[in-house]
């Protein structure tokens, strides 16, 4: 397989392939010759060539992982560029020593976040890997799977039902290939493909022999010739007017909001520290520094790396669970979700379809009316379907003497599949599909009555009264038509209704057990289906599920958008939908507020995953809902979407947990100081020595990555409040202020310290504190009652230590530091005990106060609405 990197390297600007501008209108033989390819495809070397002189089938470059990259995302950094500024700063003034220490603050910042960050995009890249999407190609004159990247111009692709289309082509042969184009042309039916030329002046929504990439197969099969790739595909021309990001997450969201209050934050206390000091007299310099260190005090300039490390451990650990992570960002809105729409083959049920038997119209069992389905099942060449695979199962129709002439797709407006083929008793038009469809373009029995009003009523009654019993029912008609050689869907007409084909799909074991777990992490189920209501209301009532609350797609039509909001929150299950009503309802609950979690697997379910918050699909799904998935099981079980919501929810308190730690210890430090510095005749902390300090306290806080997460954190939906983090870091700032001042007037009235003593003391104080602080507010529970990680407890146990160790380490003094008297050690220490005392019991209050409704939860944890 070739390196992308040298691919990338060896790219020409200008694509062969747009010198045959108009390769629709040009016949398949001269298009194989002008691209030099055979029916046969290319060879491997010769395809890997191509890969070479094209580039990669991308619409853009994509992200190479290097270490350099990563290097550069952590040296680019605002926070680093201004200690960088500080240490010039230093340099000119000729203060080496603060100079010196500035530097190997950066120099070591900047190796702990290369080092967990690169670990994490490699452990990333790995599982991005796993789910990369593949074409199928004819190379060395065998069918086989390359990554749609590596499709080069001259390419043999084949398609099926559910396919990505993965460049710009041509039809070679086909068979009912219809081809969602929605994305390209906004049509919203899909365009039946045709062999054969079209004119060079045919507009993109009529050339009926092309596929483009970005489209998709809804039935049908086809071999194309692939024309242009990447950026010189139809979708690649436009791509730079539509580069358009993915709307960003509620996590996203949340960050910017954090970091616009963190800047304000910053800003302000720098532009007051520092003209309060040159309205003193101050030194210019000097105080530049001081004003500088504060702002870096202030941020969590870890904070990129934790959120990197957080986000790929948690796909680790999903990964370990079975959920494989396509988009790292979007593992917070998997912990946000608290509503779930899923179908329920496969879901709720084994998804192993057995055929319980075949009936005719009077309700016996016909062989007849088996052989019909069975022949449609195996003649049809649209979306492969676990009711065609049963049938087939059940009995194998003899084919050898028929012969098919045509097919009329299966679509979720008609929901039927008709096959027109010449069987030994004559050219027969076969139909199946639902019941209500198949009956509508029936009009007589096939033993030649009348199909009237009555007759229907009693065929009505017998398919419900399968359907109260969970029994799936597929609806037989057929008719000669004697001398047609193709059909369309206006031949679905003066159907001679034949029978019934029924089939059970049990309940899964433990699918009520995991629809109970998720009520209890706040996740509410919904069905949203194709499938007939009375089944679904039957197999919800056997999983636990509300089987009063429902709504059918011709019930969906009679509301208008605002109704349906409403009406949407209150309903558990939606049976007999449509795709684009799969969407509509996932709209309708996002607009009253819910973070809506889709699981499909199916082209039906693409426009409702891209419309949900979060989307899930399987391993095994066809290739349009793998692609628009947020994540893939590989195993399609609400026990494995239970354990990934889990790990979403611990991700996120994680996040929080270095938020709240470091931004409210970290402002009462820095507001003291920049308080304390206008009154005292020198300056608290020198520059290097908060720079030290702050560098310090965040070393254990790269343990929080691998906290332990107190079970209460992930038992509601999680979102982010700005609010509450300002409330926090506000209230819990100001108690760390004060103890700030109680050490200052202590070091002052009591001890009398001088300068050097005051520092070092100082020092030493802040930064007990806030190791300490990060233990206490981490958890909700009382700190002793929930045991941090190892690495966090540990490293905090070392830099306690550190910290109280340093005045008489050896380099002290080049850092400033003086030695401290014991008596004055135990004070600080004493000092430090009572900060945690009286912060456990701030943190109970805190919290007390703000307890919202019989669950417990508190505002930084929103349920719905965000209330």
């Amino acid at each position: 397989m070739p390196d992308a990197s040298a691919v990338r390297r060896n790219m020409k600007p200008e694509a062969p392939t747009q010198t045959i501008p108009t390769y629709w209108s040009v016949s398949n033989d001269e298009l194989l010759r002008q691209l030099d390819s055979t029916d046969k495809g290319l060879s491997a070397a010769e395809a890997a060539a191509r890969l070479e002189r094209f580039g990669l089938n991308e619409l853009h470059e994509r992200r190479t992982l290097s270490r350099a990259s990563v290097l550069w995302n952590q040296v680019r950094s605002p926070l680093l560029l201004l200690l960088v500024f500080a240490a010039s700063a230093s340099v000119f003034s000729r203060e080496w020593t603060d100079a010196s220490i500035v530097l190997t603050i950066v120099a070591v910042s900047i190796s702990i976040g290369y080092t967990r960050e690169y670990s994490a995009e490699v452990a990333a890249a790995a599982l991005r890997a796993r789910v990369r999407t593949q074409a199928e190609v004819i190379r060395d004159g065998s069918a086989q799977w390359v990554p749609m990247e590596q499709i080069v111009p001259g390419d043999i692709v084949l398609l099926s039902a559910g396919s990505l289309v993965p460049a710009d082509g041509i039809i070679l042969d086909c068979a009912d290939c219809y081809v969602s184009e929605a994305a390209l042309t906004g049509e919203s039916l899909p365009s039946l493909k045709r062999l054969g030329a079209v004119r060079p002046q045919t507009p993109l929504a009529e050339r009926s022999n092309c596929v483009f990439l970005g489209t998709n197969v809804r039935s049908g099969t086809a071999r194309c010739l692939v024309a242009r790739t990447g950026t010189s595909t139809q979708f690649g021309t436009v791509a730079h007017r539509l580069v358009l990001r993915p709307p960003a997450t509620e996590f996203e969201r949340g960050i910017r909001r954090f970091g616009y209050l963190l800047t304000i934050a910053m800003l302000v206390m720098v532009i007051l520290v520092f003209a309060a000091h040159m309205v003193q007299g101050r030194p210019a310099v000097e105080t530049l520094l001081f004003s500088i260190a504060l702002a870096v005090g202030l941020s969590p300039e870890l904070l990129p790396a934790i959120l990197s490390v957080n986000l790929a451990r948690g796909a680790k650990m999903m990964a370990r669970d079975g959920v494989l992570v396509r988009r790292l960002n979007a593992i917070e809105n998997l912990g946000s979700m608290d509503t779930l729409c899923t179908d329920k083959t496969g879901t709720l049920t084994e998804g192993v379809v057995q055929v319980e038997g075949s009936y005719d119209a009077a309700g016996s069992a016909s062989a007849t009316v088996l052989e019909l389905a069975a022949l449609n099942a195996a003649l049809q060449t649209g979306l492969a379907n676990p009711l065609d695979e049963a049938i087939l199962k059940a009995h194998t129709p003899e084919l050898t003497q028929t012969r098919k002439l045509g097919e009329i797709p299966f679509d979720f407006i008609r929901k039927r599949l008709s096959v027109l083929a010449n069987t030994p008793e004559g050219t027969r038009l076969i139909t199946k599909g639902a019941f209500a469809h198949v009956i509508e373009v029936s009009t007589q029995l096939l033993d030649g009555r009348k199909l009237d009003a009555a007759e229907c009523a009693k065929l009505a009654e017998r398919f419900s009264d399968w359907s109260r019993q969970g029994i799936r029912v597929l609806a037989v008609a057929t008719r000669k038509v004697d001398g047609k050689t193709s059909c369309t869907p206006e031949d679905e007409r003066d159907m001679c209704f034949a029978g019934f084909v029924t089939f059970l799909d049990r309940p899964k074991e433990g699918a009520a057990r995991a629809i109970r777990e998720l009520a209890a992490l706040g996740v509410s189920v919904k069905i949203i289906t194709g499938d007939n209501k009375l089944v679904t209301q039957h197999i919800a009532g056997l999983v636990g599920l509300r089987a009063d609350r429902v709504l059918t797609g011709s019930d969906l039509d009679e509301f208008h958008d605002e109704a349906l909001w409403r009406a949407a929150e209150q309903t558990d299950l939606f049976a007999e939908v449509d795709p684009n009503q799969k969407e509509r309802i996932i709209l309708s609950l996002k607009k009253m507020g819910h973070v809506v979690g889709f699981l499909g697997d199916g082209v039906n379910d693409a426009p409702a995953m891209h419309a949900a918050d979060t989307s899930l699909s399987v391993d095994t799904a066809v290739d349009v809902a793998r692609a628009v998935a947020d994540f893939v099981l590989l195993e399609r079980d609400l026990g494995v979407i239970h354990r990934g919501i889990e790990e979403g929810r611990r991700t996120f308190a994680n996040t929080l947990k270095y938020v709240l730690t470091t931004t409210s210890a970290n402002l009462g430090n820095m507001v003291s100081m920049g308080i304390a510095s206008m009154f005292l005749p020198f300056l608290p902390l020198t520059a290097a020595q908060i720079l030290m300090n702050n560098f310090l306290s965040d070393i254990p806080a790269v343990g929080i990555a691998d906290d332990s997460v107190d079970p209460e954190m992930v038992d509601l939906p999680r979102r982010w409040d700005i609010r509450f983090i300002g409330r926090f870091m506000i209230e819990f700032g100001v108690l760390s202020s004060v103890f700030d001042l109680l050490t200052f007037a202590t070091l002052l009235l009591v001890f009398r310290a001088s300068v050097e003593t005051f520092r070092t003391a100082w020092f030493v104080e802040s930064l007990l504190t806030e190791l300490v602080i990060a233990l206490v507010v981490r958890t909700q529970r009382r700190f002793y009652k929930s045991r941090p990680g190892s690495l966090l407890l540990w490293s905090t146990a070392v830099l306690i230590v550190l910290s109280l160790a340093t005045p008489y380490l050896p380099f002290a003094s080049a850092l400033g530091f003086v030695p401290i008297p014991i008596p004055l050690l135990a004070t600080l220490s004493g000092i430090t005990l009572l900060y945690v005392v009286i912060a456990e019991l701030g943190k109970a209050w805190f919290y007390r106060k703000r307890k919202k409704g019989p669950d417990g939860s508190f505002p930084i944890f929103l349920p719905k609405n965000g209330e």
